[in-house]
């Protein structure tokens, strides 16, 4: 009987523990199922361990099973790097140059490892620019090379910053860019292209899309190149498409399962927040947004939805929470500059900011701060959520949260 219920206790904590394969976790919004994420630490407390990371970057790790996957860019050799850290311990399992080339410009902002890979048990992908071409490569979760690909020409003054996501056997990934924009379906297995889309506009953008069933159908929704649009992810084919509302995107968009409301937040030059009824065929106008604001609208870190609740914190620090259903705004705070995305957990909300100041938040209609943990570091990167651990790269460590 012990010995029973020592494999039914396992088990239970096999089904809860989630990896975090990809940008934005698991459903590509930043959220997590997990009950036991860590909520207060500091720089010396609380954490697992803390692995100095060679080079610079601003993606944000991956976790599969017992291993961490990090991209870094080094500046002297112009290597663009894939690393494999040991949960355990933080230890450089191994490492390989994805690509040795001249580094692009860039927004004084981004990095030359701004793409998070992404991963799915057997392989990993990783996304840079080998000059002006998108370079597209996935290995083994030994290190051995399996594939490399280069889809398509890549050009934008601020640099480039496209990571690559997971659907069925497709590796999809965005290449808006100033030029003949596009998007592609890649084979896990062979990197052999499936599918295709000719973007509009040939302006650049650096978003996500999210994928979900909405209107009892697979959508892709993604911002960027001065519209918003929906693609049906096996094929790549339209769903539907709106003008705007602003040029350029960098925030992900998120869904309420709640509210059946897709919610964006733009952009430049002009800053939006919509949200939009996702059940439209071809083009769609002002009919499909439930309601819009300029209020708080934020360009880069993308935001979260928990519960009933659509939170989003701009460039300079000041979040917002929303009623998702409505848009009524319910409170406003500063928590210092900001470019990492939120996550949520427990119906907490955790808002990371650039001088490595986690404010940990209960959303609802008043302001209720839960913690402040200071980890001491500049971070630019967005966290990883997996098993009870947070996951946190600054711009010299990664740190490990949590539980040991």
């Amino acid at each position: 009987m012990n010995f029973l219920w020592i494999l039914l206790c396992g088990f239970t904590v096999a089904v809860h523990a989630e990896n975090w394969p990809q940008w934005r976790g698991p459903r590509l919004d930043g959220t997590s199922l997990e009950k036991n994420v860590p909520i207060h630490w500091s720089a010396t407390s609380n954490v697992v361990w803390k692995a100095e990371l060679p080079g610079l970057g601003h993606a944000s790790p991956i976790v599969s099973g017992s291993r961490i996957f990090i991209v870094s860019s080094m500046t002297e050799t112009q290597e663009r790097v894939l690393l494999c850290l040991d949960r355990a311990t933080g230890g450089i399992a191994w490492r390989q140059t994805v690509v040795q080339s001249p580094l692009e410009k860039k927004h004084s902002l981004n990095s030359h490892a701004s793409s998070t890979p992404a991963c799915d048990g057997e392989r990993v992908f990783t996304a840079f620019l080998d000059r002006n071409e998108m370079l597209v490569a996935a290995y083994s979760l030994e290190g051995k090379q399996q594939w490399i690909v280069r889809p398509g020409k890549f050009s934008s003054m601020h640099g480039f910053c496209s990571s690559p996501i997971l659907y069925k056997d497709k590796v999809i990934i965005n290449g808006d860019h100033d030029g003949d924009g596009f998007m592609v379906a890649l084979d896990r297995k062979t990197g052999a292209e499936q599918w295709r889309i000719d973007r509009p506009n040939k302006t650049r953008s650096y978003c996500v899309p999210l994928i979900r069933d909405i209107d009892g159908r697979p959508q892709m929704v993604l911002t960027g190149s001065k519209c918003t649009a929906s693609y049906d992810p096996n094929n790549g084919c339209l769903h539907w498409m709106m003008d705007g509302p602003t040029e350029q995107f960098v925030a992900s968009p998120v869904f309420s399962e709640r509210d059946d409301l897709v919610v964006i937040t733009s952009g430049f030059p002009e800053y939006h927040t919509l949200a939009i009824r996702a059940d439209g065929k071809g083009v769609v106008g002002q009919e499909k947004v439930a309601w819009r604001t300029t209020r708080g609208a934020v360009y880069v870190p993308s935001p979260v939805i928990e519960g009933e609740y659509f939170l989003i914190i701009s460039e300079a620090g000041v979040a917002h929470c929303f009623e998702t259903k409505t848009g009524k705004i319910l409170w406003q705070e500063r928590m210092g500059t900001h470019h990492a995305s939120m996550v949520s957990a427990s119906g907490l909300v955790y808002f990371l900011n650039d001088k490595g100041v986690m404010n940990v938040v209960k959303p609802g209609a008043r302001f209720e701060s839960v913690a402040q943990n200071e980890i001491g570091e500049t971070t630019f990167a967005s966290p990883a959520i997996s098993d009870g651990q947070m996951f946190i790269r600054t711009e010299k460590h990664l740190f490990c949260i949590g539980r040991r």
